[in-house]
């Protein structure tokens, strides 16, 4: 606990305004630890928060426009102390954004923003999603960098590093919201291990009745514009690709009551020998024949194997 220096009374009748004003200053010490940004005076006072145009050129309809940087923290005086309880706080750096639909039919875009220093390297990357964008029109929001360690190189600027759009009738739901089907279709961020490449699909029932599957689920690989890939075999079950290195279970009925889920994987290997790489930026996945599509943005890096494989639909353990 800090003390306060002590205060040298002055003569006469001063000194118990004098006494009162010291006892004063140690209760108020006391109470609770003070933080570098309590100092009211000039010295301590915090600038207000610069907001800067960024020229950022953005890709497929998306762009930075603004960011708002907050003012270099003051030095800490002779009043600051930091404790225990100290929590970090978020950065305060927040970058505007606006996704343009220059398209014929309702876009829903997935972007990540990247926050970085002077030297233009990488500070903070933040994905965010923009739902139902109709054509012809722009749509703006702000994302924030969040908590940033203490010892980063300051933020000095931000830009789109990736985008990808699908049409809001095929695109995944929302979290939480639950489609008309009842069922929700999503995919995972996946694994990589000396070539070997997963991708989980996720089913989950959040509807009011039981739904079944059986077997696999079906699948169609598309190019950037969304357009059918020609020339990849897909295969039931992952044995032929990794033996043993995935949960390849036996195709069967599985029904899922309100609330439960399922699994199946996509599995691949990255190898690349002769001819050429086969990149699929997305996949449409349905449950089964007939049910709802949903585009799924896995970016699987096939290489040169012309092969993809992918498991039946499994339940999900709890």
């Amino acid at each position: 606990m800090r003390r306060s220096a002590p205060l040298r009374p002055a003569p006469g009748r001063t000194a118990p305004f004098l006494s009162a004003l010291a006892a004063t200053a140690l209760l108020l010490t006391a109470c609770g630890t003070e933080h570098g940004g309590a100092n009211t005076g000039a010295a301590g006072a915090a600038e207000s928060p610069s907001r800067t145009r960024v020229d950022d050129p953005g890709k497929d309809g998306v762009r930075v426009t603004w960011l708002t940087l907050p003012s270099p923290s003051p030095s800490p005086t002779r009043g600051y102390s930091v404790s225990a309880d100290s929590l970090p706080e978020d950065s305060g750096i927040v970058a505007a954004y606006e996704a343009t639909n220059k398209g014929r039919e309702t876009l829903t875009y997935t972007a990540v923003i990247t926050f970085m220093s002077a030297d233009g390297g990488a500070m903070a990357n933040q994905t965010v999603t923009v739902r139902d964008v109709g054509p012809g029109r722009t749509v703006r929001s702000t994302v924030r960098a969040g908590v940033l360690p203490p010892t980063m190189p300051r933020v000095t600027g931000a830009k789109v590093l990736e985008v990808t759009k699908v049409p809001s009738r095929e695109a995944p739901a929302a979290p939480g919201a639950c489609p008309a089907s009842g069922i929700r279709v999503s995919a995972d961020r996946g694994d990589a291990a000396m070539g070997l490449r997963v991708v989980g699909l996720h089913l989950d029932n959040c509807g009011t009745r039981d739904y079944s599957v059986d077997g696999y689920p079906v699948l169609e690989l598309l190019d950037d514009d969304l357009r059918h890939i020609d020339g990849v075999k897909i295969l039931d079950g992952g044995g032929g690709i990794a033996p043993g290195g995935v949960d390849d279970k036996p195709a069967g009925p599985v029904t899922l009551k309100p609330g439960q889920s399922a699994l199946a994987t996509l599995v691949w290997r990255n190898t690349t020998q002769f001819g050429t790489a086969v990149n699929v930026p997305y996949v449409r996945v349905q449950a089964k024949a007939g049910a709802a599509p949903v585009i799924v943005t896995p970016n699987l890096d096939l290489g040169t194997t012309g092969e993809l494989g992918v498991t039946a639909w499994r339940a999900a353990e709890d």
